[in-house]
């Protein structure tokens, strides 16, 4: 008896050609409504699934495939002798390909032009039915899931036996598809009717596997969409410690003015600077550490012009990444054979962050708080000038994409002094100070970010000895009122917002 495929797919790409090649091998096809009307059109022969069961899609489509005849054909142990009998009793034949892939039910869950009707009508049943079934069950039955897969099938088929080894890899994707399936169905169920996640479920596709990890004995691999974001233009391939930084980069210059730039080393900015034009605002910010930026990423939010590119040529950089750059600035800067040149294609916003942890993992929002006017309250007896405002709304940016306990000191717009991830926020203040007396920044009449309240004076006090005029914390501390004493003394104005940005 001649083998049968079962053809049922919403994407029908290719689909002819594979048709044709399994008729060529002596398969009998069985197909659903539309799979069926486009293999007839093609002049190629099939059987409807409503022929071969004796029974009516019903309920416009939603029962095709729901039959004992089918998923008989497909469960039953070819070496199992009672299920023979009990096919051959009951006219069950057997089902040797099965080739499905889903309702599109991805591009329509997110689209606020579609009723729930109708996405919920974009949910697959029968699909994923027939998918799991066919993989259960793969020792006898091959499952085809993606278009990507008919050609090396079609050419093993060609060659006789298909590999146990194949057959179970063609299974492992079959589950891996409707998981990723069921997955963004029940993510569409949380989101649209707000349910509680009972489960951490990621389900992300492979982009590639990476050179290794943070250390060069550690693998690592990309899943998800990065490249949707993010194009390389040129360089070497991009690494694990890369994309962390890169994305470090990108979060921190995204939130500053246009047009300003951000320097990244180790997920901690050594630079960020607001410019009237993109050459200023890199100038800007590699003033604030050149040592540190050797090595470093550089993002801008602005257009990367010839000037900018023939400066960023003057030094070591790992990645330059921009929304843009002009003809002659690319020319200019593939001149460093390895550097990675990086074209943001657009801006990511990811709701939610996730760490593992010894026996699980933590989940919790991205820090997406904005410092709105409304958070922004004078303490002090002291006031703010107008320049000051503007100086502290940009510390307070650089302090949040900064490693705990940060302390930012601003002058200009431009971050002149770093402190990050130390274990006191006094030594933080300390290093910021002394890292811009290094390298001959006047810390005069700047403004001071810190991402934590002060639990002590000493802190405030460090900052107004290194001339400091005015500084923006959360507050919250059970001592706010001797800090804000402290700076009252001291002559300080100081702004509490309410919000802390621990990075960690």
């Amino acid at each position: 008896m001649k083998k049968k495929a079962l053809l049922s797919v919403s994407d029908k790409s290719n689909l002819i050609e594979f048709a044709k090649s399994l008729i060529e091998l002596d398969f009998d096809l069985l197909a659903t409504g539309n799979t069926a009307r486009l293999l007839t059109e093609n002049n190629l022969n099939c059987t409807q699934i409503s022929d071969y069961t004796q029974f009516p899609e019903v309920f416009d489509g939603r029962v095709k495939t729901l039959h004992p005849k089918i998923f008989g054909g497909i469960l039953l142990r070819r070496n199992n002798k009672n299920d023979v009998e009990e096919a051959g009793k009951n006219n069950i034949f057997n089902i040797d390909l099965v080739c499905v892939n889903l309702y599109p039910f991805e591009k329509f869950k997110d689209r606020t032009d579609v009723s729930i009707d109708e996405k919920l009508e974009n949910i697959d049943i029968g699909g994923p039915s027939l998918i799991r079934a066919a993989a259960k069950n793969y020792e006898s039955v091959l499952v085809v899931t993606n278009p990507s897969q008919y050609d090396s099938l079609i050419q093993i088929l060609k060659g006789g036996e298909v590999p146990l080894e194949t057959r179970r890899k063609l299974a492992y994707d079959a589950f891996s598809h409707t998981a990723n399936y069921d997955n963004m169905i029940a993510g569409f169920f949380e989101k649209e009717f707000n349910i509680q996640p009972e489960f951490l479920r990621l389900s992300e596709p492979l982009q590639k596997k990476l050179r290794y990890g943070e250390n060069p004995h550690q693998s690592a691999y990309l899943f998800g969409k990065f490249f949707d974001y993010f194009e390389v233009l040129h360089g070497k391939e991009l690494s694990y410690n890369n994309i962390v930084d890169l994305t470090s980069a990108v979060d921190l210059v995204n939130e500053l003015p246009e047009i300003s730039c951000a320097i990244i080393k180790h997920t901690n900015p050594c630079g960020a600077a607001l410019g009237k034009t993109t050459l200023e605002a890199y100038q800007e910010a590699l003033s604030c550490d050149p040592v540190s930026a050797f090595g470093g990423i550089a993002a801008f939010n602005s257009t990367v012009d010839a000037e900018t590119a023939n400066k960023l040529n003057e030094i070591f950089l790992e990645i330059v990444c921009a929304p843009n750059y002009t003809k002659e600035a690319n020319e200019i800067l593939k001149k460093k054979k390895n550097r990675r040149i990086i074209k943001l294609l657009h801006s990511g916003n990811n709701s939610k962050q996730i760490k593992s942890v010894t026996g699980g993992y933590l989940l919790q929002d991205k820090d997406n708080s904005k410092l709105t006017d409304d958070k922004f309250r004078t303490v002090t007896k002291k006031t703010y000038t107008q320049k000051e405002a503007g100086d502290l709304k940009f510390a307070w940016i650089v302090c949040k994409h900064t490693k705990s306990n940060a302390i930012v000191y601003v002058k200009n717009k431009k971050a002149i002094g770093v402190g990050a991830g130390q274990m006191s926020r006094v030594e933080s203040a300390k290093l910021a100070a002394l890292r811009a007396k290094e390298f001959g920044h006047n810390l005069e009449g700047a403004v001071a970010a810190s991402d934590a309240f002060f639990p002590f004076p000493d802190g405030i006090e460090v900052i107004a000895k290194n001339g400091i005029t005015s500084i923006i914390q959360p507050g919250g501390s059970i001592r706010d009122k001797d800090v804000i004493q402290a700076a009252d003394n001291l002559g300080l104005s100081m702004v509490f917002t309410g919000i802390r940005n621990f990075k960690h």
